[in-house]
């Protein structure tokens, strides 16, 4: 069935968010952004404010500091008044609020230039009025952190005694209010590198927290400096200087004259530079180059979005809006959350599972963590690469290949790091990526253990959640190959990654098998994968079922790269690997026979369930491939499957129920994801697991929701695998060799269907027949 391409235009409407009260406080902010800015957006007791947020703003300590604060005061009160509406705009990108109060009617449009760091607000009024613009920072002095609240940091529970974070340089300049965030000469990096014997590569080691330094500088037209005022003064016109129990300081701006218009900006930058100086020279530039040209730029920011629109989309039950109803909500969320992520498409760092770019006031989230709103749960350059997975898979489906970039470089930048771990401790080749590393690619302070045994292998971390788990990085792996094989597009810088990584398990478990005995295979010609991990839970395995799946998929998409990837020594060397993998092991339950999650292990240490990553995300079991049956098995009979099953987080249950065909479970399990997340904001999921917005919750849904609609095996397309016929949707979603498939399905028919190219209509295999 074929007919014209639809393609998601006015439709997206619907989706917006329309608040029609003030907010609370900042648990109830909305989010927008674009390029590498995020900002949280709320009104509260008649003032606009916007927490600042940018891609890579790291401090000494690693935490990823927020950008301040912007308070927006108008004098007539508009959001004062009997009426107030606030709407994120999905469309075009950006929040438009409007606020009465008597005659006066003010509108205020904020978006966020997509290709500069430039923060626009615009506001309009009715009449002329009065606005006082406020720059509002609690770095404003040194600040030690106690306790928990060194979670923030790469320091976590092992920060020395009066660890703190450093204070801001913040001043007036020519009518605007410029701040930035100078690391000093000693960061966590030093004290990491020191910590695990390195000092001798330090130097050639790349260090992104080396003299950076990011701020930017707030103005309006027409605005004059107001001045100063702390947490010293009990009341002003703000109110008290505390803002949930943070003290802060408020550099202030007003307008010279009342008037009808009020622009307002924040120009962002960030930067390693020699020195302070080098640094402003890049600001001034930036506002130089962007001051004057703002209405061709957000005409240039709508563009981008409406594109980015079109790229994708899932549309659940696209005639009948009903915010209350869950398939509805589901719908809704799964796009609302594709936008937070489209709010870094640009960064120079990815986008982090524990709360993206909008993370608000940490005690919102759990009242034990009264900290400042630079808190997250779980480090700030810290990379878990279980979680950020889950943030990045989504992307391939839905066709946006270059939000993939910031955590491809993630790993291109750390890779000579990791390999100097390999040649240091054990003196073979090959990255050596364990889980919980900083983005500096060398494992966390504290989870490498600050109380080690004299005669631990350097090399390894102290750790029994993460002991031997390095096989997590072939999930970046396979994303770099799934871009190739969906797009064509040329990969060649992310082979010497790729193959650095085999090179690792290919050298590392010969050398530890040495190590043991006089053999580096065992009797079958095997690599003898012993000691792993089956992700964070079965722990000291023997051929641990994620490594095997990772090293079998990851070799064989390898060698089916096209001739002028590889070479003909390379493709027989890691065809000899692949040989040399060892079969998956099976288990049984109630004379069933499952899948294992390794041949034996020593201890569980937590609640995933591993022996179904064969089935996600390595796609050796799934709708249409051979066995389907025995990883059915698994997830209706292991124990352990059964009593970890759970929809919250980091949880895949229902990527697994989607791709094994299990429509009742997907539904359930996806339903539960997606749903609104009982915050004001429907999409702010969390904590779960980690921290609120929880981003790989989100993107653990993203996954589920497509893998119901369309799962692939080689060439063929399998549409439908596990979704309802209870369900209308309108999608487009993308598959290998540049095809997209766009659908409509009501009352349980298809009743359109457009691939493109057309040719590779033959390949699909429409299962709701």
């Amino acid at each position: 069935m074929c007919c014209g391409t639809f393609a998601q235009t006015n439709n997206l409407s619907k989706y917006n968010v329309v608040w029609n009260s003030p907010s609370k406080n900042s648990s109830e902010s909305m989010p927008c952004g674009g390029g590498d800015i995020g900002l949280n957006v709320w009104v509260e007791n008649g003032d606009l404010l916007i927490y600042l947020s940018k891609s890579g703003t790291f401090d000494e300590n690693n935490s990823l500091l927020k950008l301040g604060r912007v308070r927006v005061s108008l004098s007539s009160n508009p959001f004062k008044g009997k009426s107030f509406s606030q709407e994120l705009v999905l469309n075009d990108g950006c929040i438009n609020i409007t606020g009465a109060n008597g005659k006066q009617i003010t509108r205020v449009n904020i978006w966020v230039d997509v290709f500069n760091p430039v923060v626009h607000i615009d506001v309009k009024s009715a009449q002329p009025e009065i606005a006082k613009v406020s720059y509002e920072s609690w770095r404003y002095v040194n600040r030690v952190m106690k306790g928990r609240e060194n979670n923030q940091s790469s320091w976590k529970f092992g920060a020395p005694k009066g660890t703190f974070t450093h204070a801001d340089s913040v001043s007036f300049v020519n009518n605007a209010v410029q701040f930035y965030h100078r690391n000093s000469d000693s960061t966590v990096f030093d004290a990491t590198v020191k910590q695990q014997g390195l000092l001798s590569v330090k130097d050639e080691m790349y260090n992104p927290l080396k003299d950076l330094t990011f701020g930017g500088i707030l103005s309006g037209d027409n605005m004059v400096t107001a001045g100063t005022s702390t947490e010293t003064l009990l009341k002003s016109a703000y109110g008290p200087r505390l803002y949930n129990g943070t003290p802060y300081k408020a550099w202030q701006l007003q307008s010279r004259k009342a008037s009808i218009t009020q622009s307002i900006s924040v120009y962002l930058h960030t930067d390693q530079t020699g020195n302070i100086k080098q640094w402003q020279s890049g600001l001034k530039k930036l506002v130089q180059q962007t001051a004057q040209t703002s209405a061709a730029a957000k005409q240039k920011t709508i563009d981008w979005w409406r594109q980015y629109w079109q790229r994708s989309y899932i549309d659940i039950e696209p005639d009948k809006p009903q915010p209350d109803s869950l398939k509805w909500q589901i719908g809704r969320n799964y796009q609302l959350f594709r936008y937070m992520l489209g709010c870094n498409a640009y960064g120079t760092s990815p986008t982090k599972f524990n709360g993206g770019l909008f993370t608000f006031d940490p005690s919102y989230t759990d009242t034990a963590y009264s900290y400042t709103p630079d808190f997250r749960n779980w480090g700030g350059g810290l990379a878990t690469a279980q979680n950020q997975r889950l943030v990045y898979f989504p992307m391939i489906k839905s066709g946006d290949w270059d939000l993939l970039k910031p955590q491809f470089d993630f790993y291109l930048k750390t890779l000579h790091n990791a390999e100097l771990r390999s040649k240091v401790y054990w003196n073979h080749n090959g990255a050596s990526f364990t889980e919980q590393i900083e983005n500096f690619g060398l494992p966390n302070y504290a989870e490498y253990g600050t109380k080690r045994p004299v005669t631990y292998d350097k090399g390894m971390e102290y750790n029994a959640w993460l002991e031997y788990e390095w096989d997590t990085v072939f999930q970046f792996c396979l994303m770099m190959l799934d871009v190739e094989q969906y797009t064509g597009k040329n990969i060649t810088e992310y082979l010497p990654f790729i193959e650095s990584c085999l090179t690792f398990y290919n050298e590392h478990y010969q050398y530890l098998a040495k190590q043991r005995g006089s053999k580096a295979l065992d009797g079958k010609g095997h690599l003898v994968l012993y000691p792993g991990s089956a992700a964070e839970t079965y722990k000291m395995a023997y051929n641990s079922t994620t490594t095997i799946a990772a090293l079998r998929t990851t070799l064989s998409r390898l060698l089916e790269l096209p001739d002028h990837y590889l070479n003909a020594d390379s493709r027989k060397k890691w065809a000899t690997m692949l040989s040399q993998i060892p079969p998956i092991s099976f288990a049984e339950f109630g004379g069933k026979q499952t899948i294992a999650p390794a041949q034996l292990w020593e201890r569980v240490n937590n609640t995933e369930t591993p022996q179904l990553y064969p089935v996600f995300p390595w796609h050796i079991y799934g709708v249409g491939k051979p066995d389907l049956q025995t990883a059915i098995n698994t997830y209706l009979y292991d124990t352990d499957a059964l009593k970890f099953r759970s929809s919250m987080g980091w949880k895949q249950d229902n990527i697994f129920a989607a791709d094994l065909g299990l429509t009742d479970e997907a539904v359930r399990l996806n339903t539960l994801k997606l749903k609104n997340s009982g915050r004001r904001f429907p999409a702010f999921w969390g904590p779960g697991f980690d921290w609120t917005p929880d981003h790989n919750w989100g993107g653990s849904g993203m996954i589920g929701l497509q893998e119901m609609l369309l799962q692939t095996d080689g060439k063929k397309i399998y549409l439908f695998a596990a979704w309802p016929k209870t369900w209308n949707v309108r999608f487009k979603l993308h598959a290998p060799y540049n095809t997209t498939v766009e659908g409509i399905v009501k009352d349980g028919k298809l009743e359109s269907l457009v691939v493109f190219p057309v040719a590779r209509m033959a390949d699909v295999i429409n299962m709701l027949k």
